[in-house]
C-alpha cells in the first residue's frame, strides 16, 4: 500500500485536490479553481497556487461547499485511506431538504387524467 510522501514542501493546489480524491481528474480540478470554485484561506486561488499545512481549503460542488484543512502535502494520487489522512474534513452538516408531501403516483398506473393533472397543479400551487 502507498504511502503519502512526507518530504514535499510545497504542492500545487489543483494536483492536491486530485491527490486526496476531491475530484475525479486532474483537469476538473484545474477547471474549478479557474472557475473561483475553490478558495485558499478564503481567497480565490489560480490552479498552480501552492499550498502548506495548515492552509483551509474551501470548494463549492454541487450545491454546498467542503471546508478541508490541510494536514499533509502529497502530489500523487494513492488509496483512500492514505488520502483521507491528508486532510482533516471540517464541511458543515449538509440541510436536509423539505418534504413537500406530494402525491406520488403508482408506478404502471398509466398516463395521470385530465382531472388528475389538475389536482396536482393546485397542490403545487401552479393554479
Amino acid at each position: 500500500m502507498s504511502t503519502p510522501n512526507k518530504t514535499l514542501s510545497t504542492v500545487r493546489v489543483d494536483a492536491w485536490l486530485w491527490a486526496i480524491r476531491a475530484y475525479k481528474t486532474r483537469s476538473a480540478a484545474t477547471a474549478a479553481c479557474r472557475a473561483h470554485h475553490v478558495r485558499l484561506n478564503d481567497d480565490p486561488v489560480k490552479p498552480s497556487q501552492t499550498i502548506v499545512p495548515g492552509d483551509t481549503i474551501r470548494i463549492r460542488m454541487s450545491g454546498f461547499e467542503r471546508v478541508l484543512e490541510v494536514t499533509q502535502l502529497i502530489a500523487k494520487r494513492v488509496g483512500a485511506e492514505a488520502a483521507a489522512r491528508c486532510y482533516r474534513d471540517h464541511t458543515p452538516p449538509r440541510p436536509l431538504m423539505p418534504s413537500l408531501g406530494l402525491p406520488q403516483r403508482d408506478r404502471g398506473a398509466g398516463r395521470p387524467t385530465k382531472k388528475d393533472r389538475r389536482e396536482m397543479e393546485k397542490l403545487r400551487g401552479m393554479r
